[in-house]
């Protein structure tokens, strides 16, 4: 049996007056999705991303449906230079940030002994390294204002078994430990730091890179019988976001709906 997918929500001004950044906001995927609920429930927004063209689709998609522009930066998260430039630009545009939205991440699929040490580094360095990055960069600010809020973009991988995806899992893993961690430090400066960890979100982008069959059977093992839609797991980022979740720190919130 499957699900129904609900209605789209209506926006009930959750992040009105806040400032928020998304790292990997172009494209179709969660990044996108989330930084447009965020636009919708009333923030100023800066968005990033490493695809030049996609990201200015994503900027004029933004302003359509929403009917407010977003800022916009290039970023490649692996390089601290870009990083940096991503920091003073949010502070150039926005005065401060209120929320940083860490979703910058790569996969891909190779067995342990077949996978190459560049194919291991990059994806940790894209997905795990990036979240240490941005967070390092961006605290500061957030600690001057004695408050703050960070969401990391984990997986339901961090903490479940799957063959090819070593790399992936690890670095997904490490979101959830460093989440955890840097939350214990930021909490003395009132600043919260939350993740999400999805298991599978459909969106075009995903559908070009998975077999019809693969994507048939993860949807299967799911308990609704198929697969969230990107705004259900930017949903819940949005929670974390909003003074809703003001007491949750260091949590890593399951987007899933897998049997146990």
């Amino acid at each position: 049996m499957t699900v129904p997918v609900p209605d789209y929500p209506p926006a009930r001004n959750l992040l009105k007056d806040k400032t928020v950044v998304v790292t990997a906001a172009a494209g179709t995927g969660i990044g996108f999705s989330v930084a447009k609920r965020a636009a919708e429930e009333g923030a100023r927004l800066l968005i990033s991303d490493i695809h030049a063209r996609r990201l200015d689709e994503a900027v004029e998609r933004i302003a359509q449906d929403t009917g407010a522009r977003p800022a916009s930066r290039l970023c490649d998260v692996t390089k601290e230079d870009d990083v940096l430039a991503l920091r003073d630009a949010a502070r150039e545009e926005l005065g401060h940030v209120d929320v940083l939205i860490n979703n910058a991440g790569l996969g891909g699929h190779a067995s342990v002994v077949e996978m190459t040490d560049e194919q291991w580094t990059r994806v940790l360095d894209v997905t795990l390294t990036s979240v240490f990055r941005m967070s390092r960069a961006f605290l500061p600010m957030m600690y001057a204002r004695k408050c703050g809020t960070i969401v990391n973009n984990a997986s339901v991988l961090g903490w479940r078994a799957q063959a090819g995806q070593a790399h992936y899992a690890a670095a997904k893993a490490g979101v959830m430990a460093f989440t955890r961690c840097s939350a214990i430090e930021a909490a003395e400066h009132g600043v919260r730091i939350n993740a999400v960890s999805p298991s599978i979100a459909m969106h075009p982008f995903l559908a070009k890179v998975t077999t019809p069959e693969q994507l048939d059977k993860l949807a299967a093992q799911e308990a609704f019988g198929r697969p969230a839609e990107v705004w259900e797991v930017a949903n819940v980022m949005i929670f974390l976001a909003c003074d809703l979740s003001s007491y949750l720190t260091g949590e890593v919130i399951a987007v899933s709906s897998q049997r146990a």
